[in-house]
């Protein structure tokens, strides 16, 4: 795709322009609706765990009750970003980010079933990789770290999720992917890891640090406190814990973001770019 950028910094950086992004994406999805199962189930593995890596270290820093809420909020944030990083520059299938696909589903280059069947296997797959970092951080003894704090901070936080009213976390989840979803289509206007990276850092920082819902981050932090409560952990929101709950929560999370990037980024932004329809 060459690029039509105009001015001086734009060609010295090589950004994609606002038009090219949305062909871009619908390039994307188009590939991703034909990548193998087998590619599609390992690289959801690994988005899941990525996911769960930039949890885990963001329960770490935000166990710390001597920091400010400010400094808790945004340190977290920052922290998480992480998982999104590791996303963006290795190389995963994320839920949240393929929800994108709707450009190309809307452009008529591949069919609702195709982006119906991508989203459930990378649902999938999300969950088998966040469940599994899940156990890995249990028996690792992360949780154990400041005197057990982590571990019941942890707990706190799956319980304050499960205790969500479902309203509250569907436009919780609206809101964390259109921030996603954005931090998404800005890493795919870059060409080089730096650029990646800094794209990615505020959207995720923000939807962190205003305690918005994420599907496949909720895969790891709703699971491992089921784990944790088994184990005898207590902590406040203990009561709201359950297997129903963290399904119910999860479904309407799913949905929420579904609605935040797919309409409100890649819809809207397949509206304002749409092809001219060809004249006779």
């Amino acid at each position: 795709m060459a690029d039509v950028n105009t001015g001086a910094a734009a060609s010295t950086v090589g950004l994609r322009s606002a038009a090219e992004l949305v062909d871009y994406v619908e390039t994307v999805g188009v590939n991703k609706s034909r990548q193998p199962l087998q590619s599609t189930m390992v690289l959801g593995i690994l988005a899941g765990m990525f996911i769960g890596l930039g949890s885990m270290v963001y329960t770490l820093v935000t166990s710390d009750t001597t920091l400010s809420f400010a400094a808790r909020q945004l340190l977290g944030g920052l922290t998480f970003c992480l998982g999104l990083v590791l996303v963006v520059v290795a190389g995963a299938e994320l839920f949240t980010g393929n929800v994108l696909m709707v450009v190309a589903w809307s452009r008529g280059k591949i069919t609702g079933s195709q982006v119906l069947r991508n989203w459930l296997l990378v649902l999938l797959a999300n969950l088998i990789g966040s469940v599994l970092l899940g156990v890995l951080v249990l028996y690792s003894g992360t949780l154990g770290l400041n005197k057990g704090a982590v571990a019941v901070h942890a707990l706190e936080v799956a319980g304050k999720k499960d205790g969500l009213n479902f309203l509250t976390a569907f436009v919780s989840a609206i809101m964390c992917n259109l921030l996603v979803c954005l931090a998404v289509w800005l890493s795919y206007a870059g060409r080089t890891v730096a650029d990646k990276i800094l794209a990615v850092i505020f959207p995720i920082m923000t939807f962190v640090a205003c305690g918005f819902e994420h599907s496949v981050a909720d895969m790891y932090f709703l699971p491992l406190g089921l784990m944790l409560r088994a184990s005898g952990v207590v902590g406040a929101g203990v009561g709201n814990i359950s297997l129903g709950e963290t399904v119910a929560h999860l479904i309407v999370v799913i949905l929420g973001n579904i609605v935040g990037g797919g309409l409100l980024v890649g819809l809207l932004y397949h509206w304002a770019y749409r092809p001219k329809p060809a004249t006779a």
